[in-house]
């Protein structure tokens, strides 16, 4: 499987970016300890790893404590190693992607039938079982209900979404996509 790993911290300077390389790491705490070693003086640092075009994975840590992390569908972990350690310390979903997508079924549904418009179809549910703390990026203005629809939208790519992730906690996501870009060519 091939990956994309990016590092996203605020320092003291502001927010910089900066690739990540997860080969070899041994666990979750080594990929932890990477994310670290980016900027020790970093408040808050984010790793977001895309894999395959079809997963991605997030994680937090605060002040380098013990990282929080959400992954946007657990077979992840059973397809891949690097899915195995990003996402061996997760049990259950914290949140059931399912009953949101229910909520703004309902809300469809509500608003045709207040307005006489047609009916419009429901949303189709995802096919994706996402895991992990959904609310890690709550504070930075992403709901976990903002990010379970990110994922779950059919025909969006990991890039995507940490594109969007990107341009609504900094501001943009240039650096990021350069990083992304220099990756692919090398």
């Amino acid at each position: 499987m091939s990956y994309f790993a990016a590092a996203l911290v605020r320092g003291p300077s502001g927010w910089s970016a900066q690739d990540l390389a997860l080969t070899g790491a041994a666990d979750t705490e080594d990929i932890a300890d990477r994310l670290r070693d980016v900027d020790h003086d970093a408040d808050l640092s984010l790793l977001f790893v895309e894999s395959d075009d079809s997963y991605l994975v997030i994680m937090r840590l605060d002040e380098g404590e013990d990282p929080r992390v959400f992954g946007s569908d657990s077979i992840f972990a059973e397809e891949s190693r690097l899915g195995a350690l990003l996402l061996s310390d997760i049990e259950m979903p914290a949140i059931e992607i399912h009953n949101e997508i229910e909520e703004i079924t309902e809300g469809v549904e509500e608003g045709s039938a207040a307005t006489g418009a047609d009916h419009k179809a429901p949303p189709e549910e995802p096919e994706i079982d996402p895991v992990g703390d959904a609310d890690l990026l709550a504070d930075l203005g992403i709901s976990s209900h903002d990010l379970l629809l990110m994922c779950g939208r059919g025909g969006v790519h990991p890039s995507d979404v940490t594109h969007e992730l990107c341009e609504q906690i900094i501001g943009s996501a240039e650096a990021v996509d350069e990083l992304r870009e220099h990756a692919l060519r090398h």
